[in-house]
């Protein structure tokens, strides 16, 4: 059976991130990346709505290695899927994605410190398998194969089309139609503009929302990038600029946390000299629960609010009670007219693509294991992922957690471990590890992993503090059991070192 030494799951933007590391800090390790899709992109491939970009501006997004040059800071889709693969063709990761192969299933064995992972392979889905010494999963949280759509009365009655975003059909004809987009998420947001302006907008477009979101307007294009630009390299402009946003983002997060009425007060500010002085801002735009209890939304250059200031779209509040034959009819007893119904009602989380892990003998349920430092589970060896924030960009975190996987894989071998196993501190609290209040969120509580009350078991969503610890703190953390085979005698006992405990 083929061994490798790293198997990554996933060559979307965190799997290349995770093979350029691997490539530059530990050059000796054989690894390949298995993808279930045909293309590269992940997120950015599956996507194929109207109007798809980043909800974070590039110089964030962007990898810390390799800038990011265009004029947009928040860029469309199909320039970050040709981003990743840029990437991915210059340092040569490509050659090392195995396409259609899906990992369905892993089972570690102490006895051999090895994973056995099968897989399904091809169109036809048959199965395969390889060993590998550790796995990175590098897949992101939620199941590319099917979006969360509720269950609506009389939907079968609805003459129109149905679409969800995350399945959007090639050539969907909107042109003059009657548009609702129900959700009030960065989809729906994104969504709603793109469909009411150029030449195949729609008739009109609704949004359709049970409750309100937090809108920010966000420039499209960063003006302090493009000066930093003609004054430095692009490399150290890119530097410049990511610590900005950095900065700027952390600054903005503590306030909505520590000061969420002048938080609000000040988006409420802004939606209403977008929207004029007579528009029900409160009705639309002012949410029930408190800042970044939910991801805020960003809307570049104030597009929402333009096309509903210009009347091509309009935002509706209320709850559906029964699709018929021509729209939805309302709770309060209204009723929105649809040719074409698009359900932006959010996705299905599903821990590690899915993937069904096994350690000597025994399942694993995630909902009973601890997260260690944002990247493992509590008891399950040699496996990593790479899991990015919710109030930032998601690559600030998935390049620190690719830095110190790399390092962890340095220190075992520099030391001959073949195994590393993150042992929970007996009588930890537990927490949730996502403290959202997001449909999706708590759809899959029970399933997740947890998070404890403290270091290296608690979650900071700061990238800040992430960096001290990730790139910078060190790597033999006495929460970590390392495990040495003998090499000598056949029935001799393995030498087991709690790190910092030797």
């Amino acid at each position: 059976m083929e061994q490798l030494d790293v198997l990554i799951i996933g060559a979307g933007l965190s799997g290349i991130s995770a093979a350029w590391h691997l490539q530059m800090e530990c050059p000796a390790l054989s690894y390949a990346i298995v993808e279930g899709r045909e293309r590269m992109g992940g997120t950015w491939d599956l996507f194929r709505y109207p109007g798809i970009r980043s909800d974070s501006d590039m110089y964030t997004l962007g990898y810390r290695f390799r800038p990011w040059r265009h004029a947009k800071a928040i860029a469309d889709g199909p320039s970050i899927k040709a981003y990743i693969e840029d990437t991915a063709r210059e340092s040569g990761v490509d050659r090392r994605i195995r396409f259609q192969h899906r990992l369905v299933r892993a089972e570690w064995s102490s006895s051999s410190a090895l994973w056995t992972v099968t897989l399904e392979v091809g169109a036809d889905r048959h199965l395969e398998q390889l060993q590998a010494r550790f796995v990175f999963s590098c897949a992101g949280y939620y199941d590319y194969a099917l979006g969360y759509t509720p269950q609506w009365p009389g939907m079968a009655e609805f003459t129109g089309t149905v679409v969800h975003p995350q399945h959007w059909p090639d050539g969907l004809d909107y042109a003059g139609k009657r548009v609702v987009v129900i959700g009030s998420g960065a989809t729906a947001v994104t969504l709603v503009p793109a469909m009411a302006m150029g030449p195949r907008a729609a008739a009109h477009v609704t949004m359709l929302q049970r409750s309100p979101t937090y809108i920010a307007t966000l420039p499209s294009e960063d003006a302090m990038a493009t000066a930093l630009r003609r004054v430095f390299p692009s490399r150290v402009a890119y530097a410049l600029t990511r610590w900005k946003n950095v900065a700027r983002s952390m600054f903005y997060y503590r306030l909505a946390r520590s000061q969420p009425e002048l938080f609000k007060r000040g988006l409420r500010t802004e939606a209403r000299k977008q929207l004029g002085k007579d528009y029900p801002v409160d009705t639309h735009f002012s949410p029930r629960y408190q800042p970044w209890d939910e991801r805020l939304c960003m809307v570049p250059d104030g597009d929402l609010f333009q096309v509903i200031r210009e009347g091509r779209a309009s935002v509706v509040t209320d709850t559906i009670a029964r699709f018929d034959a021509t729209g939805i009819v309302l709770e309060s007893g209204a009723r929105v007219d649809a040719d074409i119904i698009v359900t932006a009602t959010g996705l299905r989380m599903a821990i590690l693509s899915g993937v069904s892990l096994v350690v000597d003998g025994t399942p694993v349920d995630f909902g009973r294991t601890l997260l260690y430092k944002g990247m493992m589970l509590s008891d399950v060896p040699n496996i990593a992922a790479s899991v990015g924030y919710t109030n930032a960009s998601w690559t600030l975190k998935s390049d620190l957690i690719a830095q110190h996987v790399c390092r962890l894989l340095n220190y075992m071998q520099a030391h001959r471990y073949r195994q590393v196993t993150p042992r929970r501190e007996p009588g930890m609290e537990e927490t949730p590890v996502f403290d959202f209040t997001s449909g999706y969120v708590q759809r899959a509580a029970s399933q997740l992993p947890r998070q404890g009350t403290r270091a290296p078991w608690r979650l900071y969503q700061n990238y800040v503090k992430d960096l001290l610890s990730l790139r910078y703190g060190r790597v033999n953390d006495p929460a970590l059991e390392f495990r040495a085979q003998a090499s000598s005698a056949v029935n001799a006992a393995p030498e087991i070192q709690r790190a910092g405990h030797a």
